[in-house]
């Protein structure tokens, strides 16, 4: 299997969940399973099977999230040296030459990416547009609404 690649703080993040899903999810779900048992018969006792429910989802998140890490290539772009270009976990200043506007996004892993939020997919068009390009190059991206150029503005490696 292929690495991921994960910022620093995706990989925390992961961690976290983990971490809370195993200490606190998994407990909570198999004191209810008992609770649900002590009513009786479980053919027709909708906690049981919602706790059941629950139980299978918290194990398979469980299951998905350390098989993410395990294949997981953290990335801390302040310790690597780029030269200015664009690289995984850069966060990048656009202006967006179609919409008249400035935008600001950090390439992130798949797991990590919320365009809301500024956090662009490594395997996104725009991102791949803009991987190894510098300030003042601009990115065209083959968009579904037709072509959008980019030009950047700012690289920093936070």
């Amino acid at each position: 299997m292929s690495k991921i690649p994960l910022t620093k703080r995706g990989a925390e993040k992961l961690r976290e969940e983990l971490q809370q899903l195993k200490t606190v999810a998994r407990p909570q779900v198999i004191s209810a399973l008992s609770e649900a048992r002590a009513h009786g018969d479980l053919k027709e006792n909708a906690e049981y099977h919602a706790a059941r429910e629950q139980q299978g989802f918290i194990e398979g998140r469980i299951r998905d999230i350390e098989g993410k890490l395990s294949n997981a290539h953290v990335i801390d772009v302040t310790a690597v040296n780029p030269n200015g270009k664009v690289v995984f976990g850069a966060t990048v200043s656009l202006f967006d030459v179609n919409e008249d506007r400035e935008v600001r996004y950090q390439i992130v892993g798949e797991d990590e990416a919320d365009i809301e939020r500024g956090f662009l997919s490594i395997s996104s068009p725009i991102a791949r547009a803009l991987i190894g390009k510098q300030e003042g190059d601009l990115a065209e991206v083959q968009a579904p609404g037709g072509l959008r150029e980019f030009e950047i503005v700012e690289v920093l490696y936070l």
